[in-house]
């Protein structure tokens, strides 16, 4: 080893590194095949390879944690509360406290959950019923400040875009109300899907709307026109999992069900299907890192399992294992680099998959605080 902890390439470098040529001529004493150029190149020092853990970092029991394909029953908001549907009530989880608190239970109504969605700040949660209503909390009171009906069945997809609440049913439709209003400014519906609508999500920039269905169809809609703007029917089953791209304008990544099993990517500025990628399971969920081109995707029948993959090489980073059922619920954590996951075996697993930046060595996340608690 010399002085610096490299390795000598051959044992044979002592001859060039007295050499004083010129990177750009061959060095006459160099008794090694490898050029000067190449040689320094080879003792810089390496990028360290990230590792990801194939362990949860923490494991929360989730008794009644439905086993629905169609369902949204988690998500984490910015304010880095976990929310959760469980039977008939939803429960906030503070992954800063490890406290957890019941919002609402409405078994008295005979009700139950159906999808959960945080506004953009994280100060109201929308909930999604099996009787077809939409209820909106304000979460610092506990207190239901807006209860949206019109929808004729279960709302299963709900997606914030500022103030304006999006939901989708099986009654086929999607609503988009202005939650401040809502008796006052007319609803929009949008009605293109034949059979439920199991997913929808915003662009980052909030122009464009993303929605699946159970009629194998992925629809994107802007926010004037009641039509799609773009249509495609590529997937061969139902079309939950949708995530929009932080990095690439434009680009949307969507995955089929069982028996379709595929990632499939668009251009949807251009309205052109781009890459496809069998994964041989079930796509229940995707989403994008918030700082590389890598993106997560959750698995059911027959693997249950997480892939993180990179794009757009769509080679494959990471498998992860654990849960025992399908794999339906995923959420990304505040500071991107956590997801939590939710499966019909009862339990949400949190996982460290993305890093904010290559160069740390280590994660920052405030929820490796947690690490050791289990």
């Amino acid at each position: 080893m010399n002085p610096n902890g490299q390795q000598k390439l051959f044992g044979m470098l002592d001859a060039d590194e007295a050499c004083q040529t010129d990177y750009n001529e061959q060095c006459p004493y160099s008794l090694s095949p490898v050029s000067i150029k190449s040689q320094k190149l080879l003792r810089s020092p390496r990028k360290a390879t990230r590792k990801i853990s194939k362990i949860p970092f923490k494991v929360l029991d989730a008794p009644e944690l439905q086993d629905d394909f169609y369902l949204n029953l988690v998500d984490w908001s910015a304010q880095n509360v976990l929310a959760v549907g469980l039977g008939s009530c939803v429960y906030l989880w503070s992954a800063c406290t490890s406290q957890v608190t019941r919002l609402c239970d409405l078994s008295s109504d005979s009700n139950t959950i159906t999808s959960v969605s945080w506004s953009e700040r994280g100060h109201q949660l929308a909930v999604g019923t099996q009787h077809g209503y939409v209820t909106v909390w304000d979460v610092a009171a506990s207190k239901q400040v807006n209860k949206l009906q019109g929808h004729s069945a279960r709302v299963g997809a709900l997606a914030w875009n500022g103030d304006v609440l999006s939901s989708g049913s099986r009654d086929r439709l999607i609503m988009q109300r202005d939650t401040r209003t809502p008796s006052q400014v007319p609803e929009r519906r949008l009605a293109g899907h034949r059979q439920e609508v199991c997913g929808l999500k915003w662009s980052p920039d909030n122009q464009y709307l993303a929605s699946g269905g159970n009629d194998n169809r992925l629809y994107v809609w802007n926010q004037h026109s009641s039509t799609p703007v773009h249509s495609y029917s590529e997937h061969m089953a139902a079309v939950k999992a949708i995530a929009w791209s932080p990095h690439h304008h434009g680009l949307l990544a969507s995955g089929g069900g069982t028996a379709d099993r595929c990632i499939r990517f668009w251009n949807t500025l251009t309205g052109q299907p781009m890459q496809c990628v069998d994964t041989g399971s079930q796509v229940c969920n995707l989403a994008w890192s918030k700082h590389s081109s890598e993106l997560v995707s959750t698995h059911g029948y027959s693997q249950n399992q997480i892939l993180v993959w990179k794009y757009p090489s769509l080679t494959q980073v990471a498998k992860l294992t654990g849960h025992s059922y399908r794999v339906l619920y995923l959420a990304l954590s505040p500071d991107g680099e956590a997801i939590v996951t939710g499966a019909g075996d009862e339990t949400l697993r949190f996982w460290n998959v993305f890093s904010k930046a290559r160069s740390q060595k280590e994660n920052k996340s405030v929820l490796n605080l947690f690490t050791n608690i289990r």
